[in-house]
């Protein structure tokens, strides 16, 4: 009986022993939840960027926790994933796009935030001030060349008079581009005309009401309107109105062309913030909202879309764009 009893007692205590080297396992991986609005090839590549650097600064599946979650471009989706990396006392919370940043800073003041892809942080209600954050929150904006992206407008349509300025009437992202391009139109000595969405099922209906009435489309970094992008150019191309949108994963869907920012590279930036805050302890409230260079920007164009819509593009602008076709 006595040795059964010592065998039991070394079980026990042997079974304790791995109990808590389990705990300590636990309590040393770092746990960062992401949460991406929608799923289009601008914001995955802003993930995939943030991913890929932390990976290089050494956080992997073997010493992270990543807890990824779509919101499908729903704003209550949103609130419930942010509550739950809250519930779970996740150490750092990486947000891309306006409204999963909107919603992730109204719901914790405690809790390192990254954002991504959004135009302008202070605007938005996320940072108090882009230079100086001052709370929990800072990251990467996704500011687009606004203004030269309505200088390729008028090179590659030269004849155009009247642009139709479309984005979603809900992103405060979007309005914030679609008023910077406004001001643009006005400098050009354009006419201009606000065309906005609520939701997908608007997209073609809004779309065909522009045929005859403007001779080129402009849309913003617009998260519905990037997801929607195919269903913009099947009616616009096939009535002679080109598109100048305000990113590459727009033109692969059909877009005309665009002055576009690296997603991927704003994804390796907000990775290195994020090593910043959990590895060297900064605040994000002393961390800037920093922007890409401008000369990082890619002159995209999509060959096919030229083709059926009859326009030449200039020799100039040819020789520098990386030429991409419509995505089956």
């Amino acid at each position: 009986m006595k040795n059964l009893l010592k065998c039991g007692l070394a079980l026990a205590a042997a079974f304790s022993l791995a109990a808590c080297s389990g705990g300590s396992q636990s309590e040393d991986t770092t746990k960062i939840g992401i949460i991406q609005l929608a799923e289009h090839p601008a914001l995955d590549q802003a993930y995939e960027g943030f991913m890929d650097g932390l990976k290089e600064a050494g956080y992997t599946e073997e010493n992270t926790t990543f807890d990824y979650q779509n919101a499908s471009n729903d704003q209550s989706n949103c609130a419930t994933i942010v509550d739950k990396f809250v519930n779970d006392g996740d150490d750092l919370i990486y947000a891309i796009a306006t409204p999963s940043a909107q919603t992730a800073a109204k719901k914790t003041s405690d809790i390192p935030i990254i954002v991504n892809a959004v135009t302008d942080p202070a605007a938005s209600g996320i940072v108090k001030d882009n230079e100086e954050p001052g709370g929990n929150v800072t990251g990467v904006s996704d500011l687009t060349p606004v203004e030269k992206q309505i200088e390729l407008l008028t090179q590659i349509v030269p004849d155009a008079k009247k642009v139709a300025v479309m984005y979603c009437s809900s992103e405060d992202n979007s309005k914030i581009q679609a008023e910077m391009a406004e001001k643009a139109l006005d400098a050009a000595g354009l006419e201009w005309q606000e065309a906005t969405v609520a939701d997908s099922s608007s997209i073609q209906q809004v779309t065909e009401s522009l045929i005859g009435k403007v001779d080129a489309i402009y849309i913003p970094t617009d998260n519905l309107l990037a997801e929607g992008m195919s269903a913009v150019a099947q009616v616009s191309n096939a009535n002679g109105i080109p598109c100048i949108v305000g990113e590459s994963g727009m033109v692969e869907n059909g877009g005309l062309a665009t002055y576009g920012i690296d997603y991927h590279k704003l994804g390796e930036m907000a990775a290195k913030q994020a090593v910043e805050i959990l590895k060297d302890g900064k605040s994000p409230a002393e961390m800037p909202i920093e922007y890409l260079d401008p000369e990082d920007c890619v002159l995209t164009i999509n060959k096919s879309a030229a083709e059926e819509l009859g326009i030449t593009i200039p020799d100039d602008l040819a020789a520098k764009a990386e030429m991409v076709e419509t995505a089956a």
